[in-house]
């Protein structure tokens, strides 16, 4: 679709105060799309100079179907959700990931004109510890954590939408770039690097993962909005695993030093998912070519706005070893 076909087209995006959510908006609106986004009420403050902003809360069925009879979408990209493995309790998870997304899937198919693409993202996580070295969709999921379990619960609720809504599934495998939280491990490790910091404590070093760059993530949902899909799944992934001792090795040389790493009992995961490097055959099939950008050039955008950001931070004594 062309540039001036999108024109009066109208994107909601969920959780766009958040690190894809953001990244989606913007590519979104370079498309030629007017966006719309929705922030949790503890989140009422993000301001987007670009983006009208919405602060709803996925639990609320009534202000859920009030935002998205305002929003009147062509497209929504529902993001919004509890995201990270290993915070957050295990009751809110459930919550928010199925209930949320069900107040979601019920307030758009309410409207007098539904959307022609939902597209909703999972997570590779789904898959769990699988006997494959690659995994592609026809593997049988097997949740190894209480939120993959609530994301494949997710999927199993959305189908029943399936009939009035065109859903597709996405299931993206690890990603990462500037803007994500040193909670996450990439720019954890970027952000060590950034500071000059003599050591790190890191958790399971033997893990191996499929990264992407956000910018492919967002773009190949741009994608699947276009192909519409509806009823399918996708993997979303470059289809290339790298271990942790390969990102530190990338680092080194990105930054010019080694650093100390030492292994925290903390920082080990139950359950942990040994090895997540996916197929994207089915997705090249929907869309084309899958965009891949190597993952030495990610870390390196990330260690550049992460080192431009240390220059204009006021310096603290002391340095993390965290």
């Amino acid at each position: 679709m062309r540039h001036s076909d999108r024109q009066g087209r109208r994107a909601l995006v969920t959780g766009l105060g958040g690190f894809t959510g953001q990244h989606m908006a913007d590519y979104l609106e370079d498309a030629g799309y007017e966006v719309w986004g929705t922030v949790s009420p503890e989140l009422a403050d993000v301001a987007s100079n670009r983006h009208l902003v919405c602060s709803v809360d996925l639990l609320d069925a009534e202000g859920m179907k009030a935002m998205v009879a305002d929003a009147r979408p062509d497209v929504v990209v529902h993001l919004a959700g509890a995201a990270h493995v290993a915070n957050g309790t295990a009751g809110n998870t459930y919550l928010v990931n199925i209930v949320g997304t069900r107040n979601l899937l019920s307030a758009l198919a309410s409207l007098d004109k539904p959307p022609r693409a939902v597209l909703l993202a999972s997570s590779a996580n789904v898959y769990g510890n699988a006997p494959v070295e690659v995994l592609d969709e026809s593997i049988e999921p097997s949740p190894a954590n209480d939120y993959a379990v609530s994301k494949l619960a997710m999927e199993h609720a959305a189908r029943l939408w399936m009939d009035r809504l065109p859903i597709v599934v996405a299931r993206p495998f690890n990603y990462t770039g500037v803007g994500q939280r040193e909670d996450y491990l990439l720019p954890k490790i970027v952000g060590h690097h950034a500071r000059n910091e003599a050591k790190i404590s890191l958790g399971n070093l033997n893990v191996s993962r499929d990264f992407s760059d956000v910018r492919n993530v967002v773009s190949i949902y741009g994608s699947l909005l276009e192909a519409a899909p509806a009823g399918e799944t996708f993997n979303i992934c470059s289809g290339v695993g790298h271990s942790l001792g390969e990102v530190l090795a990338m680092l080194s040389r990105i930054a010019g030093y080694e650093i100390e790493v030492f292994v925290d009992p903390r920082f080990l995961r139950a359950n942990e998912v040994h090895r997540l490097v996916g197929s994207n055959r089915k997705l090249q099939r929907a869309i084309g070519r899958v965009p891949v950008t190597p993952l030495a050039e990610t870390l390196e955008w990330m260690y550049e706005a992460a080192a431009q950001r240390e220059e204009t931070t006021p310096q603290h004594n002391g340095s993390q070893a965290g």
